[in-house]
């Protein structure tokens, strides 16, 4: 259990049941590779330019800030691992804040064949795509990726104009994701650390 970390380079994680409280973590492309195992990121900010959080990791993310910095190429937040329908892998995120420069930003990309990402009651800024999504130039794999938006906010986040990759869900259909019950959380998530006074 990290509280209050505060990383100027890349981290990575791949144990299991890893939980990131209040964490600020600096990068430029691949700052956070949430490799694999389940982990859960609360009230962090995370920032960078290309593929900021990639692998393949079974994440919620709540309450957490992803800014991007303005790039001259093409900037995405997520570029997630998942290689088959059979993998138990996805990136969650539950009322986060989308931020940054610019205004071509995607909220992910097919970097492998399956990948599973939701954002749901976020607050999408003006630097987000009207697209959103992007099949990273595999158009194969508009029928495999599993891509959604639930209830979210903000200029960013407007479902005209959208990629016909991402599906609007409903709430039956959102429902699971929208839980600690998602990551097994219930079963090994603590409360954040309080601070001695």
């Amino acid at each position: 259990m990290e509280k209050g970390l505060e990383l100027k380079q890349s981290l990575r994680i791949s144990g299991d049941k890893a939980t990131f409280y209040n964490c600020k973590i600096y990068g430029f492309q691949d700052t956070v590779c949430d490799d694999r195992n389940k982990h859960f990121f609360k009230d962090c900010l995370i920032q960078g330019t290309v593929d900021y959080i990639f692998g393949s990791g079974k994440s919620l993310y709540l309450k957490t800030e992803l800014n991007t910095v303005a790039d001259t190429g093409i900037t995405v937040i997520v570029a997630q691992a998942r290689k088959s329908e059979d993998e138990d892998s996805a990136y969650v995120f539950v009322h986060c804040d989308l931020t940054g420069s610019g205004s071509g930003t995607f909220l992910a990309r097919a970097w492998f064949t399956h990948p599973k990402v939701l954002f749901a009651y976020s607050t999408m800024g003006k630097n987000i795509n009207k697209e959103g999504w992007n099949n990273n130039n595999h158009p194969e794999r508009d029928k495999t990726v599993k891509f959604g938006e639930y209830q979210n906010k903000g200029p960013g986040a407007d479902p005209k104009g959208r990629s016909p990759l991402a599906h609007q869900l409903t709430p039956e259909e959102a429902k699971p994701y929208l839980t600690l019950d998602l990551i097994e959380g219930s079963k090994w998530i603590l409360p954040p650390p309080t601070p001695k006074v």
